[in-house]
């Protein structure tokens, strides 16, 4: 079925002209003599564009682009305009209209100009299917977990989100604290607009100024053209501010100017520049040990936790682990062209008494490796790691079993080779040794 196409016009022999040449192109057509029958077309028949005549029995064509674009804003309209009547033309545009032709003068610019409404329609269509898509990959119900303390940081940033306020996440690395930063920026007035991510720690103290605030060129060796900073590129949106802890302490002071006056000053110039950027900030460090210790501004650090949500580290809500290993499962699962089908309570259990100094981020990993090790559509324990097969969340062997090393590598390494089928490199890729080590190893016992 092509794309729909609804004509609206009194004069039927017209209408019925126009409708055939449409046709002919692909397109289905259906038509209306009035203004009347024309809206419960629109409603019924949904097309992507409407051709419209200016003069109908019950109401004007120019008054009825401004009704058909707010009962289907993705719907276009081009109006039919008699004797090439220029202000109707100009009023239907400002309206709403995507065009304007003359009727019997123009027909030949119909079907491109069909084209090209249809085009549009189309683009913005999938352009809302991704923002839409967009906004269910970064909402708050996408946020897993039912233990207490991750639905209470659930809840605040929930409500932080409506406002325009600083927020600072803290919890250990992996803990998902960029994901957090996503969903308070998609579920705010600002998220049509920018979101930035930019990780403190990664640049040295220069190079985070020229980042962040941009530079004018010959502002320093290497400055070859003016550049625009992060602040410049998020404005009217976010900008997330991972590791602010590491941030050098002098840079600090031009960050604290920004929150306050929402201006800085670029590298090599001397005139501020305005933005208007919300701040979402994240550490892994405990901000007020760095200030006893001299290292952070205590003005800073209370500008900056206005709101500040904390999230807790996985060995805290063991009970969430199970929901983050289905949904790993099924991610994976789908890139490999595999179903997890069963996953024994035992593979469950291991992953609760591990210590996850990784946090998500390390059980994402090890989700990802058991894919690969597992056998079938089961998950086992024997598809984790060797020290989470047989240790505690301290890390020991459980129940203080004695274990051979040698035996237990030689299995283990057996039974990487016959899951990768005997290859080498993908073997020594997955047991994160060299090649020539594993060519070492298979020699030493006899594999």
């Amino acid at each position: 079925m092509g794309n729909r196409i609804l004509i609206i016009d009194d004069e039927v022999q017209l209408r019925g002209l126009l409708s055939r040449i449409i046709s002919l192109e692909g397109y289905e057509v259906v038509e209306a003599g009035d203004c009347r029958t024309g809206l419960k077309q629109l409603e019924s028949f949904a097309p992507e564009v409407v051709l419209c005549d200016v003069r109908l029995p019950d109401g004007n064509g120019v008054e009825m682009v401004e009704k058909i674009r707010q009962a289907a804003p993705q719907t276009e309209v081009i109006l039919l305009t008699a004797y090439g009547n220029i202000p109707d033309g100009v009023q239907a545009i400002k309206n709403g209209a995507f065009d304007y032709i003359t009727k019997g003068d123009d027909n030949n610019k119909i079907l491109p100009l069909l084209s090209r409404a249809v085009e549009k329609v189309e683009m913005s269509r999938r352009l809302a299917q991704l923002e839409k898509q967009v906004g269910e990959k970064f909402s708050f119900d996408t946020v897993l977990g039912n233990s207490p303390a991750i639905r209470e940081a659930i809840e605040l940033a929930r409500k932080v989100a409506a406002t325009d306020a600083t927020v600072l996440v803290t919890g250990e690395t992996g803990t998902g604290k960029e994901v957090f930063a996503q969903a308070i920026h998609q579920n705010s007035a600002r998220a049509k607009r920018s979101f930035v991510a930019v990780n403190c720690s990664a640049f040295s103290k220069e190079l985070l100024e020229s980042e962040l605030f941009g530079h004018r060129a010959g502002a320093f060796t290497g400055a070859v053209k003016d550049k625009k900073g992060l602040f410049e590129e998020a404005s009217g949106g976010t900008i997330f501010l991972d590791e602010i802890g590491e941030m050098a302490f002098d840079l600090q002071a031009k960050l604290l100017r920004v929150i306050e006056s929402g201006e800085f000053i670029k590298v090599g110039e001397t005139r501020p520049t305005k933005v208007d950027v919300r701040i979402v900030a994240a550490t892994n460090r405990d901000l007020k040990q760095e200030i006893a210790e001299g290292r952070f501004r205590e003005d800073l650090y209370y500008r900056l936790s206005v709101f500040r949500i904390h999230l807790p580290p996985l060995r805290e809500r063991p009970e969430d682990i199970e929901a983050y290993v289905r949904m790993f499962a099924g991610r994976f699962g789908m890139k490999m062209g595999r179903r997890v089908e069963y996953i024994e309570p035992e593979y469950l259990e291991r992953l609760r008494l591990h210590g996850w100094p990784g946090n998500v981020r390390e059980l994402r990993n090890v989700v990802e490796r058991s894919l690969i090790m597992a056998e079938g559509t089961v998950l086992r324990a024997a598809d984790l790691p060797l020290e989470m097969q047989r240790s505690d969340a301290s890390g020991r062997p459980a129940g203080g079993e004695a274990l051979d090393l040698a035996s237990v590598e030689r299995e283990h390494i057996a039974r990487v080779l016959r899951r990768t089928g005997g290859n080498k490199t993908r073997t020594a890729a997955l047991l994160g040794i060299g090649l020539t080590t594993l060519y070492r190893k298979i020699e030493e016992y006899g594999l």
